[in-house]
This record gives structure tokens, sequence and C-alpha cells, in this order.
């Protein structure tokens, strides 16, 4: 687009400059008169004017300074004047600012708006003459359409009429104070200290840009105090001047939670500062029309901070509401929010490296970018405390502002260990508050028990106990009050765990008996001490160390604790009948268990989870439990543990973890029935020598894990019926031999075992190599053939040496099928080359191999003969699946064709087979019989006679199957030996 050769109202100033208004308006008409009184109000008033200069001549301005001049300005003020149509030039201007939607404010100076809006009168009749003088027909109807369209919509924009102004000085004071009262309504105040916020405006800001086109829907999601809102009013101030309508609510959860109209005034709010009027909601249909109304087609720019409801975000659930460009950020600690309105982006707000934290805190307590030097190290202990989070660091820095003493930086160290700070606490209990209680039972149990822990193990004891973790857990996840993990272990910022403690020690301050959950060891050795725990109970954990051990714990401390499902008991001394502990038991983690069994009288019928781990029993117990609820029992570095328990009361044991037990010796067979297995785990345990038959038969196991257990030297073949395992570790063990049938399991995905190490499709094509290397299958010299029968049918020289086999073979004149085996071509004597070449019409070929190729000679090429030395049947098997980009040598006879992954397999079949010929046991021979063969050639078109005048025929059609297949080039009758290529694509 060219502008024309009106007076332009632009100026040549730098147009990369920010401009807070840019004025457009016809020159002639007002530029010496109100133009110039307007803009000298505005320079006045600090407000930062684009417009032409004085010495600018006509035409000289260009299109891409215009458009940066626009785009840089915050607000465009219009002037209409009577000539204003007449310019080709501020038409098309006023197309662009339309186009760039900003916030446009309209000025009608000597004209009646009226006119401009319908353009009727002068004004009308001046815009056909500028469109007429440069288009015509079709054209000149659509500009004067699309002029039209945009002057219409400039003049219902609210704005000013001058003939309603007894002097122009009025005027000007009123567009420049509304000017004002935009700018600073539009500004909001930002944190003092903006450590690290660049670089995450940046990333926010980037992502926008990518997205200019089209509706924007962003969630900035977090916990409490991570700095959300502060990044959502940074990225406002930022983005808004480029934005028609804006609005940012702040605080949307507070103002719903204490006003009785929550959301009919959080929806007020919105509606008045996007159609800038105070507007009264009488009903949701009514906002959501006039929303619909006064927005459509606007670029508008709207915040909403803290949403905690689906309610909130009814008014911007309908994007096509919001015109082109618009951006909608929503700042929330849930992300299931930001997941039911599918927004465009989570951005999720990271807690502030260690650089990061020490400079914010610093700020607050010091005044400066770094701590003193004498304060570094009690600096940093704080720091730790806040794991990152500024609205801790912020806080605690505060507090410690001034303070020069160390005993006052210590005394809060200390304090903050057991009693959180109050303020921070304060922030942070708002997400646990919004829970409903069984979500918050889980999220104390995470607390007080399971931080670390993995998160399948987790949700199953708490499901155990009631509690729907699998929900729960997710929940927590989406408002931001735990994370997991890359090894799916559940963390909690440590602001969170003590904000839940804190919970539970309000629950009963004094009486630590009527507690909910018992984690500190001075409260846990006063309650057992005592004797004063209630039903209140529901989880205990005492972790003395191997110092403390000898104190022990008399058993009727327990009796009152009627509740207790989750108790762990580290390195602790129990005396007393073991009857009075709880039979609600879903947990049980008692590291260093004392006793050489478990008493019949410790009730865990109900328990989940059993872990015993350095335990000092000899047997789990000496008859059989009935555990049925039982999923994980983990019995690891029990080194006195010789035999492992009875499973066949176990039925839905899912994880058995058994690691450095070094005197286990046997296996119980009852684990063959355990269906539900899916981890079996015996690393270390030196003295194991074999695993029961039935163990290899378990279907459900997924990860089966024995490094180190020195004595198993073997790996049965029926581990193949494990069809679920992915997961094979046995390195360090004594077994020399891969199993055929873990190389044709589909299912394995991960192998350490004979040296061999990674992903299955690495691992796999260097294992069937091995067997086939000559270390691995030597070839002796081959016996006399003195006295063979002349009838002999068939013959398997795969192991034999091949010097005499060329006279073998003309003296067997019935002889139909022979396999033999060699490392190379080479290693034919040229006799042997001459015979097979002439008589059986073999050809040599080399090709590379992929999945493309293999499944074509699957389809097209019937195998005769599965044959091979020991292990070939299972490289057959496995050869499509787990070899790919290995050159490979292929024997061809007739069109039948055998593969050797490095090692050349030759195979000679003849047409004429008897039908009563019988397979050769154990599968490695099939044959076919003689109508059989016939049907295949001939349907593969390589049927015919097979003497030296039927060689140029066979190898044309050969040839040419195998171009059609994508394997290769055609080969000249002059080039016999020239490698065939893979043909392109």
């Amino acid at each position: 687009m060219e502008f024309g050769s009106s007076t332009p109202s632009s100026t040549r100033a730098d147009p990369k400059g920010k401009y807070d208004v840019f004025l457009s308006f016809r020159g002639k008409d007002v530029r010496e008169g109100f133009v110039s009184h307007l803009y000298a109000a505005l320079e006045a008033a600090k407000i930062k004017t684009f417009r032409d200069n004085e010495d600018l001549l006509e035409g000289k301005m260009l299109l891409e300074e215009l458009i940066e001049a626009i785009q840089g300005s915050q607000i465009a003020i219009v002037v209409f004047s009577k000539s204003y149509a007449e310019s080709t030039w501020c038409l098309r201007e006023l197309e662009k600012i339309i186009e760039c939607r900003r916030l446009v404010l309209p000025v009608f100076y000597d004209i009646d708006p009226s006119d401009v809006l319908r353009q009727k009168g002068d004004f009308g009749k001046a815009l056909k003459a500028a469109a007429q003088k440069k288009f015509s027909g079709g054209h000149l109807k659509s500009l004067l359409y699309r002029w039209s369209c945009t002057l219409t919509k400039v003049a219902n924009f609210a704005g000013w009429d001058a003939r309603n102004f007894k002097d122009e000085a009025r005027l000007v004071r009123c567009i420049v104070d509304e000017i004002l009262a935009k700018l600073d309504y539009q500004v909001l105040p930002i944190t003092q200290f903006p450590v690290g916020l660049e670089s995450r405006l940046k990333e926010v800001t980037e992502f926008i840009e990518t997205r200019s086109s089209e509706v924007c829907v962003i969630g900035i999601w977090g916990m409490g105090g991570c700095g959300k809102t502060t990044l959502a009013k940074a990225l406002y101030n930022q983005i808004h001047p480029t934005f028609m309508a804006k609005s940012f609510v702040e605080d949307i959860r507070e103002i719903c939670k204490k006003n009785s109209r929550g959301h009919d005034h959080l929806q007020e709010r919105l509606l008045s500062d996007i159609v800038e009027t105070h507007v009264k909601i009488q009903s949701i249909g009514k906002a959501t029309a006039m929303i619909k109304r006064r927005l459509f087609e606007k670029k508008c720019l709207i915040v909403l901070d803290d949403v905690n409801e689906m309610d909130q975000l009814h008014l911007c659930e309908n994007y096509g509401w919001f015109g082109r460009g618009t951006v909608i950020i929503i700042t929330t600690r849930d992300l299931r929010l930001l997941k039911l309105i599918q927004v465009d982006c989570v951005y999720k707000m990271e807690k502030m490296d260690e650089n990061e934290s020490l400079e914010l805190f610093s700020w607050h307590a010091f005044g400066e970018a770094k701590p003193r030097e004498d304060f570094n190290e009690l600096a940093r202990n704080v720091i730790a405390y806040c794991g990152g989070l500024p609205l801790a660091l912020q806080v605690l820095g505060s507090y410690l502002f001034g303070q020069t003493s160390k005993e006052v930086w210590e005394s809060l160290s200390a304090k903050l260990k057991k009693i959180p700070n109050h303020d921070v606490q304060k922030k942070l209990r708002i997400s646990y508050e919004d829970l409903d209680d069984m979500v918050k039972d889980i999220f104390l149990d995470i607390c007080c028990f399971f931080i670390g822990e993995d998160r399948a193990y987790v949700t199953n004891i708490l499901n155990g106990c009631g509690l729907h973790a699998d929900i729960g857990i997710t929940i927590l996840i989406e408002r931001s009050l735990i994370k997991i993990e890359k090894n799916n272990k559940i963390a909690m910022h440590c602001l969170f765990r003590d904000m839940g403690r804190e919970v539970i020690r309000e629950g009963s301050r004094m009486e630590l008996g009527k507690r909910s959950r018992l984690w500190f060891e001075g409260d846990v050795l006063e309650v057992l001490a005592k004797n004063t725990g209630t039903e209140a109970i529901e989880g205990l954990a005492l972790k003395l160390n191997l110092t403390n051990r000898d104190f022990f714990i008399k058993a009727d401390a327990f009796k009152g604790m009627k509740s207790l499902r989750l108790l762990r008991l580290d390195h602790a001394q129990l005396t007393g009948d073991y009857g009075y502990l709880p039979k609600q038991l879903r947990w049980l983690s008692w590291k260093g268990f004392p006793l050489k069994y478990i008493p019949s009288k410790f009730y865990l019928e109900r328990a989940i989870a059993i872990d015993l781990k350095h335990s000092n029993l000899r047997l789990a117990w000496k008859e059989p439990r009935d555990l049925v609820w039982l999923k994980f029992l983990n019995l690891s570095h029990s080194k006195y543990l010789k035999e492992t328990p009875d499973f066949s009361k176990l039925p839905n044991l899912e994880m058995l973890i058994l690691k450095d037990c070094p005197r286990l010796s046997k296996v119980h067979k009852s684990i063959g029935g355990l269906r539900n297995l899916i981890t079996l785990n015996l690393t270390g345990c030196k003295n194991l020598a074999n695993l029961p038959r039935r163990a290899y038969k378990l279907k459900s196991v997924k990860r089966l894990i024995l490094s180190g257990s020195l004595k198993i030297n073997k790996l049965e073949e029926d581990i193949g019926q494990m069809e679920s395992l992915t997961t094979l570790i046995a390195k360090n063990t004594a077994v020399t031999q891969v199993p055929f049938s873990i190389v044709r399991s589909k299912s394995i995905g991960y192998v350490s075992l004979c040296g061999y190490e990674g992903f299955s499709h690495n691992v796999f094509p260097s294992i069937i190599q091995s067997w086939m290397s000559p270390k691995m299958n030597p070839l002796p010299r081959i016996h006399s053939f003195s006295g063979t029968s002349s009838s002999l049918v068939s013959m398997d020289l795969q192991n034999n040496n091949l010097g005499d086999l060329a006279s073998m073979l003309n003296n067997l004149s019935s002889l139909r099928s022979v396999l033999v085996q060699c490392e190379t071509e080479s290693q034919l004597s040229e006799q042997l080359r001459t015979i097979l070449d002439v008589a059986y019409g073999v050809n040599f070929i080399e090709f590379e191999i992929t999945s493309y190729t293999l499944q074509k000679i699957s389809n097209h090429y019937q195998r005769s003969c599965l044959i091979g030395i020991g292990c070939y049947e299972a490289v057959f098997n496995t050869l499509n699946d787990s070899i790919s980009k290995k050159w490979i040598r292929m024997i061809a006879v007739d069109g039948y064709c055998t593969c050797r992954d490095g090692t050349l397999g030759l195979q000679a079949q003849l047409h004429a087979l008897p039908k009563s010929t019988p397979s050769r046991r154990g599968g490695y021979l099939q044959r076919d019989s003689n109508a059989q063969a016939e049907e295949k050639t001939t349907r593969l078109g390589l049927g015919g006679g097979r003497g030296l005048d039927a060689e140029p025929q066979f190898r044309r059609r050969l040839r040419g199957e195998l171009v059609n297949l994508g394997l290769g080039e055609g080969r000249g009758e002059d080039n016999e030996t020239r490698p065939w290529r893979k043909a392109e694509g």
C-alpha cells in the first residue's frame, strides 16, 4: 500500500521510540489552531505525543515508519474535520490504527459526528471523491466499503464533540485529563526489587508474540507466594499500550470470599474496565450478552489474578467474543482450572535459584544486592529454609532488616525449624484451606511420612486407607502443594511441609496424645513413655539412629492407639506383647526389626506395605500368614535371612524386594503363584543359586533384577513366558548364555546381562551376532562320506569344514537339500562354488537391511527351510524385530531366501521334493511337497528349467523381483559380480 500525496498527519520523529499518544488529523484544517494547542498541552503534561513536523514535505513519510509510530503509541487521538475524508493518507492511516487495535479517542472538530458515522453530507461526498481519484469499478466499491466500516467503527467510540464546549481551551483540558487518567490507571505497581523478573517476563512475552493474530490465553501457575501476581503485573505494564480495552482484576479469591455478590462484583468490575463506564449487573445472562456485544472484535487485555473456581472464568470462557490479538492472562494455584478452559500455554513459576534467592533476600535484609561478609553464612541458612520462595525471602529479609546481632539471626533460624513464620504460613495456608477433607488428610499424611517416597507406593497405601489417593495426589499436584520428581518420588516444598505440620499442632497444642499425627522425635518419645496415646492418633513415626537404638518401648504404649494406620519405628526395641499393636495398620516401616520372626500376635492382616529393611529376621514368619491386602514386601539388607516366606496366602503382592540378603539361599516355590507380582528384586543375594522354575512363568512381572547374585549361573528358557517383562538386569552373575527366548521376547525394553547392557533394540543384534561368531561355532573337519546312500535327500553340514563337500555333492545324485555355513563367500572352494552356482542356481547378493526390506522379504519369499546351528531358529524369529541398518548376506536360490547376520548361510533347494519327506525334528527343517514347491516357484515367476540354459532367465527374474522390492538395481549381463545397491526411495 502506498500513501497518497495529501498532507500527512504523522511525523518523522524517531518511530522506534515509545509514545503515549499518536495524533491523526487533516493538516490544512486544524494544524495551525486546535492541533497545535492540543499538542502543546500534551507535551506540557509530559505526555509523549507523535505528530508531523512542519518542514516535512508531502508524501515523504515511509509506510514502515508510520506503522512503527502507530504501534509504538498507547492511545490514538483522531481529529475529524470537514476535509479529513479528502485525504487518502488520513483514511489509510486510520485503517492502520484500527488494524493495530489501539485505544482510539475521536474528536469531532467543526463537524457533526453523525456525518462521520453515516458518511453523509459534504463528508460523505469527500469520501467518494477521494476514492474515485484512485480506483473505479469493483475496486472502488471494495475501497469505499472498507473505509466506510472503519469510519463507522471509530465514530462509535466514546470521544468529544467540539461543539459542546464553549471554548477550545476547555476541550483541550478535558482531553489531556482523560489521557492522564488512562495512562495512570494502566501502570500497575510491582515489587520494589524485581530480581529474576526480566528473564521470566521475556519467556512469556515471546510466546504472546507468536500468537499475535489470534486470541491468546495464558495460565501462570504455581504455589502461593512464588511471584505469579508480580509477573502478571509486569506483563500487563509492558504490553497494555497495544490494546483497545484492558482490565486487571486482582485477588479474585478474596473478592469472591468476602463479598456475598462476589461473582457479580467480579463481572461488574471486568465490564466496567473494558467499556470504561460503570456497569451494574442484573443477571449472568445480561452480563454475558453485554460482554458479547461490547467486546466483539475488540482487542482486549484481561488479567484475572488468583482464580480458584471455575465460575470466576465464565465471562472469559468463549474466546470467540474477543477480537483478534486479545490476550487473557490467568494466575492460579490450581492447574485443573487451566486444563478445563484449555489455555494455550501454562507458564509454571519455578522457584528462585540460589543466586536469585541470595540477591532478593539481601535487598530486603541489608538494602544491597549482597549480604554483609560477616553475615554471609547466617544469610545462607535462612535462604535454605526459604527454598527459593520469593514471599518467604521478602518476609524474613524484612524482619531481619537492621538486625546487627548475630544472636537474633541464630535464634530465628532455630525457631523456624520448629515453628514456621506466621506471615508466610498465613499466605501458604490458603491453598490448604481450599481442599476437601479427604485431600487434606492425604496432604497431612505426606507432610509427616511420605516425602521422598515413590508415588505409586504412597498411592496404594493411602488407597488402602480409603482416601482415594489416585485423585487426591493429582489434586495436590495441580494445586502446587506437591510435585513429582523425575524418578516418580513425591517432593514438597519445606514451607508447605511446615505449614501442614503446624495445622496438626493446632489441633491439640497442649495434649500431644490427641494430635492426629506424631513425627517429632521428642513428642513421640513423650507419648510412648507416658502411655498417653489416644484414638486420635492416625500416624506415628519414630526415627531413631544406631546410637540410641537401646531405647526400649513397651508394647502396651500402643494400646490406646486404636486408629493408628501408619507406623514407622526405625531401630526401635519393643518389649512385651505385640498383640497390643493396633489392628488397623496399613503401613509398617520398621528399619532394624529386632526379632527373628514376626510374632503371630502381631496383627498385619490389613497391611498394604511391610518394609523391614536391615532386620534380624531368619524367616519372615513360621506359618503362612493370610495377608490378602499386602502389595509391598521389602526385607532388604536382612543379613540373617536364609529363605523367603511362604507366599501362598499373599495373592495381591506386587513388589518383592530382597536386596543384599547375603545368606538367602532359597526362594519358596509358592512364588510361582504370585499372579500380580510386578517387581522381583534379588540384587546381591550372593548365596542364591537358582529360582524356582515356576518363577520364570510369572506373566505379570515387569522388572526382574538379579545383579550381584553370584551363584545364579543360568536363566531358564521359560523366562520367555514372562510376557510383561520390560526390564531384565542380571549383571555380575554366573550366567554365561543368553536364553534364546529373551531375544525372541517382544516386551523386553532394557537388558543388562552377560556383558550386554542397554535398550533391547541396541543390544539384541550384538547378542545374535555373538551366537554366530566362529568362536561360538567352530567348524571341525568334515568326516568321510564313504558308504553314504546315493538316495540321501537332505543334509545339514553347518558344523563341518567345507573342504570335501564338492566331491560329496557330485556323488549324491538324489540330494535335494544341503545346508552349509561359512563366514564369507571366499571360504567356499572354487569347485564348490561352481557346483552350487551351476547345478543349484545360487546367487550371492549383498544389500542393506531395513524394516522395509525385511517386511518385503517376508511377504514375497517363502523360506522352505528354517535351519541353523544351535540358536539359528531364534535368529530367524527375531531378525525382523531386532536388526536394522546391518549389512547381511542373502543367498537366493530359485527365489527362496535365507538370511544370516554377518554369516553366510547357503541353502540349495530343488523343485521336486518327495511328498513323503518328513520334517526334521526340533523344527529346524521344514520341507514342502513337490506340488507345494512347484506352486511357490511358479507364483514367484521363477519356475522352469534348472540347467545352464535356464540360468539367465532365473537371474533376470530374481533381479526383477528384488528391484520391485526396492532391494537393488538391475545387473547387466556383463557385470554379474557387481554388488546390488539399494534402490533410491
